[in-house]
């Protein structure tokens, strides 16, 4: 048995979610304890223009590097102090960092995370455990999604065909057969949260559409939907990932004007938006999981009720619900599968992730930062 804290800061940078969980050989992990820390304002935004930007000073991502550390552990010994535990008690930490870029098709494949793991350990005095994703990179693997793994160890059945859908910035599916011996299946599906939460930020000056009732008083315009999915990325063949690299506003501009509608009301975009986000989600499921009985849903798409609605509409008679109903709360699942995966790393565990990123070989993911236990 053991105790694990994972940290996530997804790409729509609205917190820092932190999850205390233990661990059984025996038993399923359980959530402990949780807190979410929002970013100071001054950070967020210089995060929020280096991802759009894709341009900094060395100096300034260095000094970010290490400014994201100190927030990521001030928000881990806030849940401590809340919750009486001791850093003596935790075995590790699973720190994602916050992608600052994606690359898994360049020439020399790699995935950059920013939030030192050295300023972790010291603040909090707990093993530290970071870059999850550079190690599946090198074996030939897309490098996500990794939250799969967590996935199939908390929520497969054994009588009921599921599919667990993240809808952070980006989607991605878990493909979860009624079989513990079933090959493990999972992708990037496309866009979530991200071009929805970038449009209505510019147009409306809010960070994101609470709810979706801003979309949902809108007109879906047919023309961009179809111009939005035919964007190669949706023919590819799995596995595959993606990230804002792709999908952000500059694409979405770009799309805008190749499909000549770019005097088009906002509000119906933000419409197109979420149907983009939802019939991508719905094409990869029948493609690729056509067979499921239920999908529940994780992350903050779970808390866009008119998203929600669109989604079990599109897929019918397979019923969508989040997976507060198999036993997690949807905005914690995230953060809790990196706990999970720090717990991997630290027992010298491989995992086999080779028919989700593609990756050669099962592989031991994570950079290790030790720290003397604490007293």
């Amino acid at each position: 048995m053991g105790f694990y804290i994972g940290v996530m800061s997804g790409t729509s940078l609205d917190a820092i979610d932190v999850a205390l969980i233990e661990t059984s050989p025996t038993d399923q992990p359980r959530l402990i304890a949780h807190h979410s820390a929002e970013f100071a304002a001054e950070l967020q935004t210089t995060l929020t223009d280096l991802i759009r930007s894709q341009h900094c000073q060395l100096s300034q991502l260095g000094e970010l590097d290490v400014q994201l550390g100190h927030a990521y552990a001030d928000a881990i010994n806030t849940l401590l102090a809340s919750s009486g535990i001791s850093p003596a008690q935790i075995d590790g930490i699973g720190c994602h960092g916050q992608t600052i870029f994606h690359s898994p098709d360049s020439k020399y494949p790699f995935s950059m995370q920013i939030g030192n793991g050295n300023v972790v350990a010291e603040k909090t005095g707990i093993t530290t455990v970071c870059d999850f994703r550079q190690r599946d990179m090198i074996n030939g693997g897309q490098g996500a999604p990794l939250v799969p793994a967590f996935h199939a160890a908390l929520f497969r059945s054994d009588s009921e065909n599921r599919v667990i859908l993240n809808i952070g910035g980006i989607s991605n599916i878990s493909i979860l057969t009624a079989n513990s011996h079933s090959i493990l299946q999972g992708f990037d599906t496309g866009p979530g949260n991200t071009l929805m939460d970038a449009w209505i930020q510019q147009h409306r000056q809010q960070a994101f559409d609470n709810e979706g009732k801003w979309a949902e008083g809108g007109q879906v315009s047919q023309s961009l939907l179809l111009k939005l999915k035919s964007d190669p990325y949706f023919a590819r063949k799995i596995p595959k990932s993606t990230g804002c690299e792709l999908f952000n506003l500059g694409w979405l501009m770009q799309q805008l004007s190749l499909a000549g509608i770019s005097d088009l009301d906002a509000q119906d975009v933000q419409a197109t938006l979420m149907a983009f986000t939802v019939s991508t989600i719905v094409d990869a499921i029948h493609q690729y999981a056509s067979q499921t009985d239920k999908v529940y849903v994780c992350g903050g798409g779970a808390r866009n009720a008119a998203l929600m609605r669109q989604l079990q509409n599109a897929l019918d008679t397979i019923e969508v619900m989040t997976t507060a109903m198999i036993g997690l709360d949807p905005q914690w699942v995230e953060a809790a599968a990196f706990g999970w995966l720090a717990e991997q790393t630290l027992q010298h565990n491989a995992l086999d992730l080779r028919e989700v990123t593609g990756a050669r070989r099962p592989s031991i993911l994570g950079a290790v930062y030790w720290s003397k236990k604490a007293s």
